[in-house]
């Protein structure tokens, strides 16, 4: 993977593409303040070293037909590697959930599920995440109101970034 230094053209660049990702490269370019070949180049720079993941469409759930959100914490009986990978496995083939994070603490993950209604999260839970060994409690928490959703990270507030060990 190329190693990219971030400079704050770079971090324009960041800014603008996560606040709109279908931005053209004339326009991106004009916004911060660079012509366009140069821009491309860093671009796709900031692709390849890995700080632009890709490139996603916001769709509203409601409007899919997914109804309700429910996050759902749940904690393993055995903990080898084996058994997490097998969970996370696991968790990878069930569409409805649609991010899944290892935690430290009292529980192991944490999902957050979709699903049309009630009914349909009853036969996820009791079907799928129910019927999965090695679980020793899941406890669920539905949403009733999402207050604030940001994607992405708070660029606005970085000078330099931090570069990263991976």
């Amino acid at each position: 993977m190329k190693h990219v230094k971030l400079d704050r053209i770079d971090l324009k660049i960041l800014r603008e593409l996560q606040q709109d990702g279908r931005i053209t490269n004339v326009d991106l370019a004009k916004l911060v303040g660079i012509s366009a070949p140069p821009c491309l180049r860093r671009v796709r720079a900031l692709e390849e070293s890995g700080y632009i993941r890709g490139y996603h469409g916001d769709i509203a759930a409601d409007k899919m037909g997914y109804g309700i959100t429910v996050f759902t914490q749940v904690s393993l009986i055995n903990h080898s590697e084996s058994d997490l990978n097998n969970f996370a496995r696991q968790v990878e083939a069930w569409p409805q959930v649609r991010e899944c994070y290892m935690m430290t603490g009292e529980n192991d993950f944490l999902l957050k599920i979709v699903a049309e209604d009630w009914d349909a999260f009853q036969k996820f839970l009791t079907n799928l995440l129910g019927n999965t060994s090695n679980i020793q409690h899941a406890k669920s928490a539905p949403v009733m109101k999402r207050i604030k959703y940001a994607y992405g990270v708070p660029l606005d507030s970085k000078s330099e970034p931090q570069e990263s060990k991976e």
